[in-house]
Parts: structure tokens; C-alpha cells; sequence
């Protein structure tokens, strides 16, 4: 059975993005952009697209642009290749790699932004989390909205199998199967826009600079 929109607000009022330290003025200014939209933007192509949107990136990447400045599009330490290739079904590790790089990531549980923050890479740094209410972002951005069951940006612990068709529209999501196998906290892995929430300001609750489960700093808070 799916989930409506109005139940999964109900469930996951709140959703949780984690982005690279101090980029929360750019964000407002620009949108919350996926890898391609960012590329898009800063007039990216040819081999240097080809390297940050079509294959796996162990650290960071900057990236300039004479009109745009600078941002960073964070890294895919979470994801092995080799791990990669053994659970795609129907795609290959380029053509997944791309489909996530064209999507914005959002955790429904803080339980699991806390476990991305204590992961090895990222505990001893500093990052920009922001708070999303779930509303306004269906409001927003309902029909781009994706949901999946899994981790779909990490191969490092039993990976699950994953293609095209790992990402479901809400109304097509077997919620109540997963409910009852997982609990609610792990019926839903993930949940994606496609390209970019360019209104980002209008949907995001809180904004603060987190290491590890401890919030350091308050950026903002609507």
C-alpha cells in the first residue's frame, strides 16, 4: 500500500540535508542544486563534467565560475566502485552515477543524519545541516519528489540491490510492506528532488553547523 503525502508529512514532519560548511548564503542565494544543476550553472562540460558527474568522486570538488563564485560538490566516500558494480541490476556505474548526481538528497529521520555525521569521513568535520519542513517541500516540489528504501549513495555495509527502479513516486511506494518489515524509522531510506529545490528558503525550518551530533553553531531558525 503507498503512502499519501499527507500521511508521510504526518510520519517525517521534518527532513534533514547535510551540505559542506558555510555554503548556507549560497544555497539561499542559488537554490539547493544537484551535482548537474550546480554544473549546469557554472557552465561545466566536456572531461571535467565528465570526471565530477559521471564516475565516482573520492574527495570534494571545487569549482569556479566568473559570474557564480565558487561551491564545493562533496564527495562519494560512502560508495566503493567495486561493491557498485555488484549490486546494479539494469544500469551501469556511470548511468548510476549520473542518475544520483541529477537528484537532492534529504534524510527523513534524524536518526539517520546523525549516523552520516558519525560515519568515519565526515565525524571530525564541521557541516552545514539544514532542516526541512516536509509541507512545505511537498507543497513545493510534489512532483519531484522520489522516495527509495535504501541508501542509494553508499556500498559499504551489505549493499542492496539498486537501478532503475530504486527511486518511486510516494504514490507508488510500497510504504505499509516496509513499515511492517522495518518499523517506521527505516520504512523510507531517502527522499529525492530531481535537479534542485530552488526555492530552498521558503521550505527550510533551521539552519546550523553540526560536528557530529553536536550543533556548534546556529545559522539560522525560522
Amino acid at each position: 500500500m503507498p503512502i499519501t503525502p499527507d500521511r508521510f508529512v504526518e510520519l517525517y514532519p521534518r527532513l534533514y540535508h547535510m551540505a559542506e560548511e558555510g555554503t548556507w548564503e549560497s544555497i539561499r542565494e542559488r537554490g539547493l542544486l544537484s551535482t548537474s544543476a550546480l554544473l549546469d550553472l557554472f557552465e561545466i562540460n566536456g572531461n571535467e563534467r565528465f570526471v565530477i558527474e559521471s564516475q565516482h568522486r573520492s574527495e570534494s570538488i571545487v569549482i569556479e565560475h566568473r559570474v557564480h563564485g565558487r561551491a564545493v560538490i562533496r564527495d562519494q566516500k560512502p560508495m566503493r566502485e567495486t561493491s557498485l558494480q555488484k549490486c546494479l541490476i539494469d544500469m551501469t556505474p556511470r548511468e548510476w552515477y549520473e542518475l544520483l548526481n541529477r537528484k537532492v538528497f534529504f534524510w527523513p529521520t534524524r536518526e539517520r543524519l546523525l549516523g552520516l555525521l558519525a560515519a568515519k569521513a565526515y565525524r571530525d568535520r564541521t557541516h552545514c545541516v539544514l532542516t526541512i519542513d516536509t509541507q512545505r517541500l511537498f507543497e513545493s516540489q510534489l512532483n519531484s519528489i522520489k522516495l527509495s528504501p535504501i541508501n542509494s549513495g553508499s556500498t559499504i555495509y551489505n549493499p542492496q540491490p539498486r537501478g532503475r527502479h530504486t527511486f518511486f513516486r510516494p504514490e507508488d511506494y510500497p510504504y505499509e510492506e516496509r513499515r511492517k518489515k522495518r518499523g517506521v524509522l527505516n520504512a523510507v531510506a531517502e527522499l529525492c528532488v530531481d535537479y534542485g529545490v530552488p526555492d530552498i528558503a521558503r521550505v527550510v525550518s533551521r539552519v546550523s553547523h553540526m560536528e557530529g551530533p553536536r550543533e556548534i553553531h546556529l545559522i539560522y531558525e525560522k
